[in-house]
């Protein structure tokens, strides 16, 4: 049995996009504000050990992972698969469109068939975010690092990895920014340790 990594998974800081409202696959990037809550997050971790910092492609994360890094003192490395899930066809449709909640929606009933046109399906996102997780837990046995990623995978894919919560564990627990999931994490099992959502909808 590999030592358990010990993964301090984050959304990553509040960020500005070049379109308000909609779905999109934009990168993003970090308000001042998302900007002082990733150096409040590295702050808060100075005394747990943290040796490196895993962030997703989207520009939001990669930044919210160079403050952390900078404040932590280790180095940082964008790795694939931590991303958010593709909007495929659904670009530019507000979040509120049916099409885009039916699948969603399905999603929280546990039908990972179900995929948005043109982008991903529930389990294609589960899939390759559980990958991403398990190649930096591989690094790093026994070790705690902090990962950057996004609200929508992180409520999706961490429940239905782990053997100790429900699957909808994140379906009135949303998670705030910079605020890390704890999860301990070896090849044949995953363990939620801590799950910071709130029930303030108003936190996403």
């Amino acid at each position: 049995m590999r030592t358990p990594t010990r993964l301090l998974v984050a959304r990553h800081g509040d960020a500005e996009y070049a379109v308000h409202g909609v779905l999109s696959d934009d990168g993003g990037w970090l308000t001042d504000k998302g900007r002082s809550q990733a150096a409040e997050l590295a702050t808060t971790l100075r005394d747990r050990g943290v040796t490196a910092v895993y962030t997703s492609r989207m520009d939001r994360a990669v930044q919210t992972g160079q403050v952390a890094a900078g404040v932590l003192g280790v180095g940082e490395r964008v790795i694939a698969g931590l991303q958010e899930y593709a909007v495929g066809d659904l670009a530019g449709v507000p979040y509120n469109d049916p099409r885009a909640q039916r699948v969603f929606n399905a999603w929280l009933a546990d039908d990972l068939d179900v995929g948005i046109p043109g982008g991903e399906t529930g389990h294609e996102v589960v899939d390759r975010v559980r990958d991403a997780l398990d190649d930096i837990a591989d690094a790093h046995p026994g070790e705690t690092v902090l990962v950057v990623s996004h609200g929508g995978v992180m409520s999706l894919v961490i429940p239905r990895l782990s053997d100790n919560v429900r699957n909808d564990l994140a379906a009135k627990r949303f998670l705030p920014n910079c605020v890390p999931a704890e999860v301990d994490v070896a090849r044949d099992r995953w363990q939620v340790i801590s799950w910071p959502g709130s029930t303030d909808k108003s936190a996403v």
